[in-house]
């Protein structure tokens, strides 16, 4: 991948697996519509460990998941993690590798500005690439929240 921008837009998930996979969606969209120069867009797929040399390699990551929790399907929050401890309980099922990404990232003083948006689902649809109606509703408000960000100076920490 060839660096064009401060800033990765990086969206990870099961592509196969309904909303579970909204992160990877939402990349392969947005790689079509960012402005050049504005983000690099990464579908990192459950990749984990693999996605550490991209993620390190920017001052500003932005990452985009599901999670299960006991928020209305569609609920949009940000997160700023440092630890493992700061990710949401309920994750989606590739959660330990991309908690385990940031910790050793941070261990290794090497972690970015990150920021994660997360949106909750309800279930885990096996073998369905389709989105349900509660999540692909939240996806203009998403990208305007991300687009949003990409605006902003990179912070130096």
């Amino acid at each position: 991948m060839n660096k064009a921008s401060d800033t990765l837009i990086l969206g990870v998930g099961n592509y196969l697996m309904g909303d579970e996979g909204l992160g990877v969606h939402l990349a392969q969209q947005l790689k079509n519509e960012i402005t050049p120069g504005l983000a690099d867009v990464l579908d990192g797929g459950t990749a984990g460990f693999q996605l550490m040399e991209y993620i390190e390699s920017y001052p500003r990551v932005i990452l985009i998941d599901a999670t299960l929790d006991d928020k209305p399907a569609g609920t949009i929050q940000l997160i700023r993690p440092r630890f493992a401890s700061d990710f949401p309980k309920a994750m989606s099922t590739h959660e330990i590798g991309l908690k385990d990404l940031v910790e050793s990232l941070t261990l290794l003083d090497q972690l970015p500005d990150v920021y994660l948006f997360v949106v909750s689902v309800k279930t885990i649809q096996p073998l369905s690439v389709d989105l349900s109606p509660d999540v692909q509703v939240v996806f203009p408000e998403l990208k305007r929240r991300i687009l949003e960000l990409c605006l902003r100076p990179v912070e130096v920490n």
